[in-house]
């Protein structure tokens, strides 16, 4: 009989000893270090062209910086060198795609999104592989923010979506109330606005979004995309032994980055004149690193 209780006590001490370290581990990964990924819009950051170098705005056209709501990227990518090749390093999110509108496009629908000094995405650094990064790229999808255009004399604020992925496939999204019913695929530059309780969509140019890549030489990106590529000043080092948060802030220039024809000269968005929307690029992108 004592042989039983003797067995059965170990039993009962083994039992707890693991359940104690059931518990350890799961405090250990619920204080797992994780990557987080934070938006930032900037109206005073550098304008940026095609090339990454400074430009102004084009002969002709005139330009504003935007108030951005939210944004929506669709593709985050590290880079560790000017010559690693689109797609060749550590692609740390990818966002959902679909062949419902028949090509491969964006599924806005199940899309993420996240406005000014707003977390993008959250994944544990032990997702990310150990290395130096120098570079980050990140393909957009959407901007959504105010603008000011001019109206029988009268300026006004309206709202802008901006579809500036390669290829969005949208059943519908609503503007302050307005809804527009698409339920198909859409190039880059489709953009709807509203305004006073009216409605407009249209198409921006091919090829006239601005997708600022300094690395155009290296590292080139495919035509009609919107992979924006931005320097990490002091570069970014994951050792696998982080136990804080890394916190990666993208820093988007939107200075002057919705730009549009004049008709009348007076820097103002008139579209009653017939002023159309040239280019909705954002206009640089700067990565910070901080713990």
């Amino acid at each position: 009989m004592k042989y039983f209780q003797i067995l059965f006590i170990i039993g009962l001490l083994f039992s707890f000893s693991c359940s104690e370290d059931n518990d350890d581990n799961l405090q250990q990964n619920s204080t797992e270090a994780n990557l987080i990924i934070k938006f930032k819009f900037d109206p005073n950051q550098q304008r940026l062209g095609n090339l990454g170098q400074p430009v102004s705005v084009a002969p002709g056209n005139a330009a504003q910086s935007p108030g951005i709501n939210r944004m929506s990227a669709n593709y985050i990518e590290f880079a560790p060198t000017a010559t690693t090749a689109l797609g060749t390093g550590e692609v740390v999110y990818l966002g959902n795609e679909t062949t419902t509108g028949g090509t491969q496009a964006i599924d806005f629908q199940n899309a993420i999104f996240a406005g000014n000094d707003e977390t993008f995405l959250t994944i544990p650094l032990s997702d990310v592989s150990e290395g130096n990064y120098e570079w980050v790229r990140v393909s957009l999808a959407y901007q959504e923010g105010d603008i000011d255009f001019l109206l029988n004399g009268v300026d006004y604020t309206g709202t802008l979506a901006s579809f500036v992925g390669y290829n969005t496939y949208i059943t519908s999204f609503d503007l302050n109330g307005s809804a527009f019913d698409v339920n198909a695929n859409q190039l880059q530059g489709f953009w709807a606005f509203e305004a006073l309780g009216f409605t407009s969509q249209g198409q921006a140019p091919e090829g006239a979004t601005t997708v600022p890549n300094p690395l155009f030489a290296s590292s080139p990106i495919p035509s009609g995309s919107c992979v924006v590529t931005g320097e990490f000043e002091n570069g970014l080092t994951i050792t696998g032994n982080e136990t804080e948060d890394v916190v990666v802030t993208l820093s988007f220039s939107i200075n002057d980055s919705f730009e549009w024809t004049e008709v009348n000269i007076d820097g103002k968005y008139e579209p009653s004149a017939g002023e159309q929307v040239i280019d909705m690029g954002l206009r640089g992108l700067v990565p910070m690193v901080s713990n």
